[in-house]
């Protein structure tokens, strides 16, 4: 049977008609507010669908500090939590498509929690996914808070905040900011980051303060008193130096062998500015300047230590990496008035001189740590031989003898005499068991152990032992 003109038309006007239905429904679901879209107009006395939300983001690191302010935010009796439903759906909406979603009609659920670090032994329980129905100087507010969701194409966590004013927003948010920063679980910690996959900040981690005294740090005179005069001599003047117009922030270069102290030396200053916030970068994680330099700006004053920046520097023959005039460029970014040190530390100074001269001015202090002279060589094997009954004699025999070792071949020798102690019977070690471990350490058998414990003896070959002639 064939179709007539007749049954075209009819045809026509039902396609039409179906179309102007699934538009009209289309608009009516889009037009009608979630349950949850319902909650927040009765809370705000007015259609939340109309009223635009505002974004803070802020890095994922600083959601503890969010809660602790939103909770002291949301403390008038009046306030509610409400968590939401549809799962895992739910993390790829903003606040404005839960409040209308013709397709997810998002309701109440359990708020969703995380247990997040608060300090080296210390946890919280924050909130990853909740609604906040709060009062701010008297007018409603609504907000959703949420943590960081990269997989979700969220790399920072968020407040979206929305209220019957604009103005209530604003000063809402400058609260927040404020008491961020005041009330931070992160000011005075030492802190470290890790890069997640995703390139971005996966978290900080919370360090252990050092405890080491200036007694523990054996250098040769006066290098301590340079760094530490520079590091934190300068902000405790501050006041004196902003009078005459002087910037504060300021960038020291620990460079020398291996062993010899670097470290040791930057743990010594984490110990003694104990009200510091302090970020610590090292290998990869160094990547993470960019975070690392601007939560430095917010909790200063502050210190980020960039060990073996030489790691990230070149390649031997090659340019400089990108990633070095990063670390360089987040140096200069800061305001002089920045109450902000940056330390590097370098095995291969001569990796970062070319960098450094070509952008002058990010480092105004270089210390160089050496090798230990027989004096701080006698200082160290006495500091690490501790109550061991070794005579003055052996321990001057032994600094005599280890000419070229570091402060890490004292450490190990003297482990290694209370090892062979044990190991003979004896209750505890002796000059006897110290001249047999340096015997040891000094054989030919030992040459790579001695270069890994940083060694660079005067008299020795410094051919590699591949063969292959000096090396860097």
């Amino acid at each position: 049977m064939e179709l007539t003109d007749d049954d075209r038309a009819i045809m026509r006007h039902v396609s039409r008609y179906l179309e102007h239905a699934n538009v009209a429904a289309q608009q009516s679901l889009q037009s009608r507010p979630s349950p949850i879209g319902q909650l927040l107009s009765e809370h705000l006395g007015t259609d939340a669908q109309q009223l635009p939300v505002v974004v803070h983001s802020f890095p994922g690191h600083r959601l503890v500090d969010a809660d602790v302010a939103l909770e002291q935010l949301s403390s008038s009796v009046d306030s509610r939590m409400l968590g939401i439903s549809g799962g895992e759906q739910k993390l790829h909406h903003g606040l404005s498509e839960l409040i209308a979603n013709p397709y997810m009609p998002f309701g109440t659920g359990p708020v969703d929690y995380s247990s997040l670090a608060t300090g080296p032994a210390s946890t919280r329980q924050v909130v990853s996914y909740g609604v906040r129905l709060l009062h701010h100087d008297g007018e409603p507010i609504a907000l959703l808070q949420r943590s960081a969701s990269p997989q979700h194409g969220r790399p920072e966590a968020q407040v979206e905040v929305i209220a019957g004013s604009p103005r209530t927003v604003d000063s809402f948010l400058a609260a927040l900011r404020t008491l961020m920063v005041e009330r931070s679980v992160l000011r005075g910690q030492v802190l470290s980051f890790n890069a997640s996959e995703y390139g971005q900040a996966a978290g900080a981690t919370f360090l252990p303060r050092p405890s080491i005294p200036a007694d523990e740090v054996v250098l040769a005179e006066g290098i301590l008193d340079a760094m530490t005069r520079h590091v934190v001599g300068i902000g405790q003047q501050r006041e004196h130096l902003l009078a005459a117009n002087q910037h504060l922030k300021r960038g020291v270069l620990l460079y020398g062998p291996p062993g010899t102290g670097k470290t040791h030396s930057v743990r010594h200053l984490l110990s003694i500015t104990p009200d510091v916030t302090a970020i610590v970068l090292t290998g990869s994680s160094i990547a993470l300047i960019t975070e690392a330099a601007e939560l430095a700006r917010v909790m200063q004053p502050a210190i980020v230590v960039l060990e073996d920046v030489d790691l990230i520097a070149m390649e031997r023959g090659s340019s400089p990496q990108p990633l070095l005039f990063e670390v360089l460029d987040a140096l200069d970014g800061l305001d002089g008035d920045a109450d902000v040190a940056f330390i590097m530390t370098t095995n291969r100074v001569h990796v970062l001189e070319r960098a450094l001269a070509e952008r002058p001015g990010r480092v105004d202090l270089a210390v160089e740590i050496p090798l230990p002279e027989l004096d701080e060589r006698r200082r160290l094997l006495s500091l690490y031989a501790g109550d061991l009954p070794v005579s003055a004699d052996a321990v001057d025999r032994t600094a005599q003898r280890s000419e070229g070792t570091t402060g890490s071949f004292a450490k190990e020798l003297v482990r290694r005499a209370v090892l062979g102690a044990a190991l003979d019977g004896a209750r505890t070690a002796s000059d006897e068991h110290l001249d047999k471990a340096l015997d040891e350490l000094l054989s030919s058998r030992e040459a790579l152990t001695r270069r890994l414990l940083g060694e660079t003896a005067a008299n020795e070959d410094l051919t590699n032992l591949d063969g292959q002639g000096p090396r860097d």
